[in-house]
């Protein structure tokens, strides 16, 4: 294998460099986030940055590679004399591990050679001391995110299971990479990595130009390339060993740890752990320049990397600071360095001039009535065309597909899965040994066997599978009325509420979600069905309204779509969720709208497609042509404001469309 890519070939990205290296410096601000398109480089830098690491002193066999000069509680220990070097590592997490495989397991051989519960460690233990790499963070598995960052912020990882318990050091400097395209981090995973930083690729000619000349340069000689920038690593591996030293000696005044709280106060972050991470940021970066106090510009410098991410409050909030944002919450932060500590009242406190809610909120979800805003016989013009800001967005049921699947990994339906809690062991299916199950079934037959000495006597027989239940994402089918028999004005507000409240539901499940809207003469596809559920809410932001009915054009295009996508992900099970009053004024063969959309619902109901039917309809008289449509469906019908699970208690949930 040839030699790595030099860390100071790397034509910009400052932010990004300066982020790891800071990290280098200051393990204890908590990893690095980068987010950036395809083809910039992310993993390139990242790789890079193993060789700018120190050397390591650890304990000869140590399977944790514990520091000689430190006592530890060390499941290899207690450790006798004697050190040797070697260089700090860089461990990849691959976006198909297994728990077992992160933070380790029974140590199968020796359990069935010798008889012996003993522990082999995982990537975790791997990383001690060193770099974890995941790539693709944002396809990680949400449980396995929140184990390697408990094990990051606690700087060790626990084991319980399978009758082992193990506690060992886990000290690693993690970087996570992410295409945004490809979905998004939930919130709370987010804001516990320390820092992160967007990476985009240069737009200007020379910039360009200039790296596709190095990396050519570079893939046709490895070796000599990275002789060329070996001078300036070796200059920033040493710059990294003097912070390091120098860090315990930094001074952070009180002044600027007012200036702290005051900024992350202005940007009304959640929790303390943001003012902590600035602090520590801003040491290191201190520490980097060769200071031995924390100044102003070193606070600037980690506002930028560690507030950009935990200012967003929903999912859809879009990342990233704007300078006015910055400067504002500079200024405020330089008012509280100058000022003495008197009181928790900050400049957004309780008493500021903005409350919980706008003066525009009408409480949510409710339906009240409201004159109309279509022609007297409720179908619409036919020609207006409006558009509506949609009502506050609130905790959405359930809406589960019926069933036990195998689809992608995700938090809405119950599936079978290769990762998940073990709920029986099996002769027939499953996935993996249940290590258990193969012992308690070979245990009775050692002496009929002739067993003498350790181990087991294993026969075909004795073999049995884990049977794992989990939960799984769908595809979420929206299919929405958008006719002018919709488009009085709270109505469309409360159901593009509604939609936006089940699509932030469907971020948090991790399921992929499409949009179809129908108006007019005819039914589009406002979002192929993807990953990316801030794309739909994009889409759906600025729906309009108008014109007649199309119904079953709409459930027959929704049926294409699924059709479509069952060939491309046949495991991932749909789910569509049809938002409409339920009228059809409109069809393309001439003949009757309503008998039209029936039918076209019986073909959905004979694919097996599970399906939810919101009814929108409102008014003193309804005439329930909505849950005419969902038995044609054989779907549940829910009216609109029951779909807020804090007004009906229990059932399923849904996803959102704004």
């Amino acid at each position: 294998m040839g030699a790595r890519f030099p860390f100071s070939a790397v034509v910009g990205h400052d932010d990004l460099r300066t982020a790891l290296l800071l990290n280098a410096v200051h393990p204890g601000i908590g990893g690095v986030l980068v987010r950036g398109e395809k083809g910039t480089a992310k993993s390139t830098v990242v790789r890079a940055l193993a060789a700018l690491l120190p050397g390591l002193d650890v304990v000869p066999g140590c399977r944790f590679g514990c520091d000689p000069a430190v006592s530890t509680d060390c499941p290899d220990g207690p450790h006798g004399h004697g050190s040797e070097r070697r260089a700090a590592r860089l461990v990849e997490l691959p976006v198909g591990a297994t728990e077992d495989r992160l933070i380790g397991s029974l140590d199968l051989e020796r359990a069935l050679t010798e008889g012996v519960r003993a522990y082999q460690p995982g990537l975790l233990a791997a990383a001690h001391r060193g770099v974890l790499y995941v790539d693709e963070v944002n396809l990680l598995h949400d449980h396995l995110v929140d184990l390697l960052l408990d094990a990051a912020a606690m700087g060790r990882a626990h084991v319980e299971r399978e009758g082992v318990s193990v506690s060992h050091a886990a000290s690693f400097l993690l970087v996570g990479t992410m295409n945004p395209e490809e979905g998004e981090l939930r919130p709370q995973l987010l804001d516990r990595f320390g820092l992160t930083v967007a990476v985009r690729a240069a737009r200007d000619v020379p910039t360009r130009a200039e790296v596709v000349r190095r990396r050519l340069a570079y893939e046709a000689d490895p070796e000599g390339f990275a002789a060329r920038w070996e001078g300036e690593d070796a200059e920033l591996a040493r710059r990294i060993v003097a912070a390091r030293d120098r860090l315990k000696d930094v001074v952070l005044p009180d002044s600027e740890l007012r200036r702290i709280a005051g900024i992350c106060a202005a940007f009304e972050v959640d929790g303390m752990r943001a003012d902590l991470v600035v602090a520590r940021t801003a040491t290191a970066h201190a520490a980097w320049r060769g200071v031995a106090e924390v100044a102003e510009q070193d606070v600037e410098a980690a506002v930028r990397l560690a507030l950009p991410h935990r200012k967003r409050r929903d999912p859809f909030d879009e990342p990233g600071l704007e300078e006015e944002q910055l400067d504002d919450a500079m200024r405020q932060g330089a008012e509280a360095a100058q000022e003495p500590e008197d009181g928790p009242e900050g400049p957004d406190g309780p008493d500021g001039p903005e409350g919980p809610e706008g003066p525009d909120d009408d409480g949510g979800s409710s339906l009240p009535g409201e004159p109309s805003e279509s022609t007297p016989d409720g179908k619409g013009s036919g020609s207006a065309e409006r558009s509506h800001a949609p009502a506050p967005p609130f905790r959405a049921r359930l809406l589960q597909v019926p069933g036990v699947g195998e689809g992608a990994p995700g938090k809405r339906s119950r599936a079978r899965a290769r990762t998940g809690r073990v709920v029986r062991s099996s002769t027939v299916d499953g996935a993996g040994l249940h290590l258990i199950g193969t012992l308690g079934a070979a245990a009775p037959h050692q002496t009929a066997r002739g067993r003498s000495g350790p181990g087991l006597e294993l026969r075909g027989a004795d073999l049995r599978l884990s049977v794992r239940e989990g939960k799984e994402g769908n595809l979420v089918l929206f299919v929405v009325d958008a006719s002018g028999s919709m488009a009085a004005r709270q109505r469309m507000s409360a159901v593009s509420g509604a939609v936006i409240s089940l699509l932030r539901d469907a971020y948090q499940r991790r399921d992929k979600v499409g949009v179809v809207t129908f108006r007019g003469r005819e039914a589009h596809v406002a979002l192929p069905p993807t990953n990316s559920v801030d794309a739909a809410a994009a889409r759906l932001r600025d729906l309009r309204t108008g014109g007649r009915t199309p119904l079953a054009d709409g459930l027959l295009r929704a049926r294409r779509v699924l059709e479509t996508e069952r060939v491309r992900d046949p495991r991932r099970r749909p789910l569509l969720v049809l938002l409409t009053d339920g009228r059809a004024t409109a069809t393309g063969t001439g003949g009757d709208p309503m008998r039209d959309a029936l039918r076209a619902a019986g073909l959905l109901a004979a694919d097996r497609v599970a399906s939810v039917v919101v009814d929108c309809e409102h008014g003193p008289v309804r005439l329930g042509l909505a849950a005419r449509v969902a038995g044609a469906l054989e779907a549940a019908c829910l009216r609109l404001e029951e779909l807020s699970a804090d007004q009906v208690a229990g059932v399923v949930r849904a996803a959102r469309a704004a």
